[in-house]
């Protein structure tokens, strides 16, 4: 059967983090798994719509993608989502490949990254083992944040942290809990002045740039305000070799 290996992200419309992140995944999955054809689909459709209208790229949705694999012949499909929770994008992208098993004779689906209590501790250690902080500052991740129930997952990675023993990091979210004040709460408590910003995503993009470290209202100039001294770790998840690791855990994991 002609195998084939569709990845599955939210996206991002700047290409600079895509390079990073996006890319580096896709290729390091091509790599690794030769006899698999890897193809790409977004499951924001606001940002398809943003790279096809400034005429940067198109890129498929779930839905088009498999049609796409099963008009290029692929039989067996394994789906690899690079979401970092199993929130709304990844119950969506499940609904329309419920739709769709028709068109394969096999399709298996990976987990996003953090799915198992293995998968939060790896994902500590990736990112820790590539960052430097100093005895006396803070490292706050932004998160996404959801409505969805998985927005447990936020809490559940800051406790863990602490868990391992990265007790100077904390967690929040720019849409959910535990939200900016929060975290806030607890850099009062801590004692600490310095405070190392970074995302909590798969690439350092819109919310990274602008909620995080923008100018107006983010999260840089309100702790600032409050007189902590802030720099930038302008890097998405996608950029550790150890997160990437994992997402290629997940596709051996589906093959066994």
């Amino acid at each position: 059967m002609k195998k084939g290996i569709l990845v599955v992200s939210f996206g991002t419309s700047h290409l600079d983090t895509m390079e990073k992140t996006i890319d580096v995944i896709e290729r390091e999955i091509a790599e690794k798994f030769v006899d698999c054809r890897v193809y790409r689909a977004f499951t924001s459709r606001m940002i398809i719509r943003k790279l096809k209208r400034t005429g940067v790229m198109e890129v498929d949705t779930v839905k088009e993608a498999v049609k796409r694999m099963a008009a290029d012949g692929i039989e067996d499909v394994i789906v690899q989502p690079t979401h970092i929770i199993n929130g709304i994008e990844n119950d969506r992208m499940m609904e329309d490949l419920m739709e769709n098993m028709s068109l394969f004779k096999r399709i298996r689906v990976g987990k996003p990254l953090l799915s198992s209590v293995d998968d939060y501790k790896k994902s500590i250690h990736a990112v820790m083992s590539e960052t430097e902080l100093d005895e006396d500052e803070m490292l706050v991740f932004m998160g996404h944040g959801t409505d969805h129930h998985a927005n447990s997952a936020y809490p559940t990675l800051e406790y863990t942290f602490h868990a391992l023993g990265y007790n100077q990091v904390l967690v929040g979210t720019v849409e959910s809990f535990p939200e900016l004040k929060n975290v806030m709460a607890k850099l009062e408590i801590a004692e600490k002045k310095k405070v190392a910003l970074m995302p909590f995503m798969l690439v350092a993009g819109d919310h990274a740039k602008n909620d995080m470290a923008g100018e107006d209202d983010s999260w840089k100039s309100q702790l600032e305000d409050e007189g902590y001294d802030v720099r930038v770790i302008m890097k998405g998840l996608g950029e550790f070799e150890g997160i990437r690791r994992i997402f290629l855990d997940h596709i051996e994991e589906t093959m066994e």
